[in-house]
Formats: C-alpha cells, sequence, structure tokens
C-alpha cells in the first residue's frame, strides 16, 4: 500500500508512563504529536515479562501483566477519540527472548496490534546497556558477544511476529567503543535476513539520550541495510513528550542522502508506504 502524500509524518516508538521510566500519560504523547504537525502516532510502550511467574517483576523496567489488558483498552479508546485528527496506532515494543517466544507470541496474538516492533534488550541475560558487561572481556570475547546480540536480531526478524526490529546497535549506548568492535560479516547477514523476511528496521532517535549519541542504527550500518534492500521505519522511542518525533526531518534527508526513495509504518499488520 502506497500513500501518495510524502508529507506523512508518523512516529512508531512511544513510551508512557505505566513502563516506569517515562514521563506522561499516552494522551499527553498524542497531543504533543498534534502540536508537532504529525499525521501518525504509534504507541508501543514495553511488553510485560509474560514468562515471569511475578506479575510485576521489575517495576522501572515494563508494566505488569496485569496492565496490559488496561494499556490497549486505553490505546483503542484514543484511537477514536482521536480520530479525524490524527492517527493513533496500537503498537508494543516487544522483548525478544528466544526461549520464551511462544508465550510472547501467544498472548501478543490476542489483541489487535498494528503493528509490534520486536528488540534484542539482553544477550546472555545481561542487558544490552548494562557497560559492566565489556569490563576485562578479551578482543575476542567482545567479538563473540557482538556476534550474538546479531544473532539474536536475525532470529527475532525470522519469527514472522514483527513488523519492525527496535534500534538495531543499540548495545552501543552506554558503550560507544561497540561499533568498532569488528563483525562487519555478521552485520551483513544479519541485514540479509531481515532482507528476505520482508521486516523493517527503525532509524530510532533516541542514541542522543545516551552515551553514544546520535541514532540507532549508525550511519554505516544505514547504508548497509540500503544496500540488501532493507525497509526502514522511524521511531523517537521518546520517553518524554517533548522528545517525540524527534529529529524526523534530519533522518528523512539522511535517509534520502544514501538513496532510499521511501520508508514504512504499519496499519493493521499492513505496510504503508510513504515516499521520501
Amino acid at each position: 500500500m502506497t500513500t501518495g502524500n510524502h508529507a506523512i509524518k508518523f512516529d512508531l516508538h512511544t513510551h508512557h508512563i505505566r513502563c516506569g521510566h517515562a514521563d506522561g500519560v499516552i494522551e499527553d504523547y498524542i497531543q504533543a504529536a498534534i502540536e508537532k504537525g504529525f499525521h501518525v502516532i504509534g504507541i508501543s510502550d514495553h511488553t510485560p515479562y509474560f514468562a515471569h511467574e511475578d506479575d510485576q517483576p521489575f517495576p522501572g523496567i515494563a508494566m505488569a501483566r496485569s496492565e496490559f489488558a488496561n494499556y490497549v483498552q486505553e490505546v483503542l479508546e484514543l484511537k477514536k477519540k482521536y480520530e479525524g485528527k490524527i492517527d493513533v496506532l496500537l503498537g508494543v515494543e516487544s522483548d525478544f527472548f528466544p526461549q520464551h517466544f511462544e508465550v510472547y507470541k501467544q498472548t501478543l496474538t490476542q489483541y489487535p496490534f498494528d503493528y509490534i516492533i520486536g528488540s534484542v534488550h539482553q544477550v546472555s541475560g545481561v542487558s544490552i546497556f548494562n557497560r559492566n558487561r565489556w569490563k576485562g572481556l578479551t578482543d575476542g570475547e567482545k567479538i563473540a558477544t557482538k556476534e550474538l546480540y546479531y544473532d539474536l536480531i536475525a532470529q527475532s526478524a525470522r519469527t514472522g511476529l514483527f513488523q519492525v526490529l527496535g534500534h538495531i546497535d543499540a548495545m552501543k549506548g552506554y558503550y560507544p567503543e561497540f561499533s568498532d568492535i569488528p563483525a562487519q560479516q555478521k552485520i551483513d547477514e544479519t541485514l540479509q535476513v531481515i532482507a528476505d523476511c520482508n521486516v523493517a528496521i527503525e532509524v530510532n532517535t533516541s542514541g542522543s539520550t545516551k552515551d553514544a549519541g546520535g541514532w540507532y542504527p549508525s550511519h554505516d550500518i544505514l547504508e548497509r541495510a540500503h544496500h540488501y534492500g532493507v525497509k526502514i521505519s522511524f521511531g523517537s522511542d521518546a520517553h518524554t513528550p517533548r522528545r517525540f518525533g524527534e529529529d524526523f526531518d534530519e533522518v528523512a534527508q539522511t535517509l534520502r542522502d544514501i538513496g532510499f526513495k521511501s520508508w514504512v509504518y504499519y496499519k493493521n499488520l499492513q505496510e504503508v508506504v510513504v515516499p521520501l
């Protein structure tokens, strides 16, 4: 599906107070989106830890399981409320744990999501944002860790559950040297899998809030993604309403400079192509 209007502005990656580490309620983000002239906003808070026996094992990281249905209901109500003013999409950012995948799939497919972002947040049981994980590792161990991260991303693409893959080099967030660990062949293989599986990656502008600065993924990876024919989406990953849509126009220009002709968002699990 292609839109005739290249001026459509969309942001698929937003969080809110339920996850325990973001500011503002969902409606605050919708109002920020309208003020900034966006046509489409995706609400995509973190999935609960569906495989954990506790309702709320990690209060500062994700919502309780018991809150999930309320989250979906609230977004659906706001979708109706703002119809005609802005297109509110029901999304979610799902963790990808291979060992728990079936539990996540069974739960998420019960709800009418417009799209699901699949994000790898842990490698070998340790958060990708944990800067201490790199201490004392040999060069070989660092390469093995990076390659395992990209293996997980490739696996997530193959599941068929996700329309968009989140921040595919976010492991650099608090460890900028991550980008210099040599693993080009593994990254290329992963991009090829993503292209083959017809999944998009997002340009995520929240790197500016971490040590790495800039966007996820790096310009170099975006150039490789273009080479392999990977589709691109956009997400600010805003955890506060004022960051909604951050750098949208700059990202669009960068993608044009690289050679991309369009980018995508998803509604009712269907791709909507927006010309750049």
